[in-house]
């Protein structure tokens, strides 16, 4: 690897943990409780979003929790007593915001993960998780802050983030290693 190369990673790596380091404890701590206390679980995110959400929805899998993707053909209705997580890192998106009324409305939590306090879905959420982090909404001119295109230092954050979770939800469930591996798939 050049030089340039190591310093790129360097770079991005310490803009990831300068981001991570900003994520409150105890709030990450409130969403996990949020998360566990569910009946039902149903996760949604945007482009690259989705792609960690669905990520982090195999591992509460994993963990034996009621977990389902929104857009797939099995996923149940969301009621009371239900948590409907979302990413939207700009907050902003239309489609989050329709879904998140439609949970909403059906009297379920909305759990937001997000890197806009004060956005929309912000306000329409029940909790949310900031991740404080450029994005889409913030990767031009002045608002630029990470060497990294667009917002892939929110996306390599929520990936981050979610893993820590899985590890705090491990432990609150009590899940074992042997169980977690039980419910992987063997249809690969």
């Amino acid at each position: 690897m050049t030089k340039a190369g190591t310093d790129l990673f360097a770079i991005a790596l310490e803009e990831l943990g300068g981001v991570l380091a900003k994520v409150d404890g105890a709030s990450i701590d409130a969403a996990c409780e949020v998360l566990v206390g569910a009946g039902r679980i149903a996760v949604y995110g945007c482009g690259r979003e989705a792609l960690q959400v669905k990520g982090f929805a195999m591992r509460l899998y994993h963990l034996g929790l009621p977990v389902s993707v929104v857009g797939d053909m099995t996923t149940p209705p969301l009621g009371k007593g239900d948590v409907f997580l979302v990413s939207s890192g700009p907050g902003e998106t239309t489609t989050v915001l329709t879904l998140m009324q439609v949970a909403r409305d059906a009297g379920a939590k909305v759990l937001l993960v997000t890197a806009e306090s004060g956005s929309s879905a912000a306000r329409l959420a029940d909790f949310s998780l900031l991740i404080p982090a450029q994005t889409m909404a913030s990767d031009q001119g002045a608002a630029k802050t990470s060497v990294l295109p667009m917002g892939s230092l929110f996306e390599g954050a929520l990936f981050l983030l979610f893993e820590v979770m899985v590890l705090k939800l491990k432990a609150l469930t009590g899940a074992s290693p042997e169980a977690m591996r039980a419910r992987h798939t063997n249809m690969e």
